[in-house]
């Protein structure tokens, strides 16, 4: 890859000496002096300037050209936007499942515990009731 800015800057005060440099200036230059010069060592380009003219003076086209890379520029974004929406929708997804899961998790906890405290009042509440007991046979023991 060539930064056609650096080879610009590179070419500013050298002629043109090879096919390569003649595209490049071709693609990066648009200076009368240096055209004149691309044409005059590479008479090949000269076809090509006048097909640019042509489609310049014919501003109509010249707008359509835009409009049409304009609406493929649109349509790109959109389309990336969209893809972009859809992996951020994923990801929110993947997110959401992995919460339910832990929710789930904690459920099944939940319920275990409920189940182990309600095993353990009930033997609070046998232990209470033999304590009731004990102490009702006591008192009477005591009495007699």
């Amino acid at each position: 890859m060539i930064p056609l800015d650096i080879f610009h800057q590179n070419m500013d005060n050298k002629s043109i000496e090879t096919p390569l440099e003649a595209w490049l200036t071709f693609l990066s230059d648009d200076r009368p002096e240096k055209i004149i010069e691309l044409i005059t060592e590479y008479p090949e380009f000269k076809a090509m300037y006048e097909t640019l003219y042509q489609m310049c003076q014919n501003i109509e086209k010249v707008m359509g050209m835009f409009s049409e890379e304009l609406r493929i520029l649109d349509r790109n974004t959109v389309k990336y936007m969209v893809e972009e929406q859809q992996q951020e929708n994923d990801a929110l997804r993947a997110e959401k499942n992995e919460l339910q899961m832990q929710v789930e998790k904690q459920s099944v906890q939940i319920k275990q515990q409920s189940a182990q405290i309600e095993q353990q009042n009930n033997t609070i509440l046998t232990l209470n009731q033999r304590l009731a007991s004990l102490e009702q046979k006591i008192d009477s023991l005591e009495k007699n």
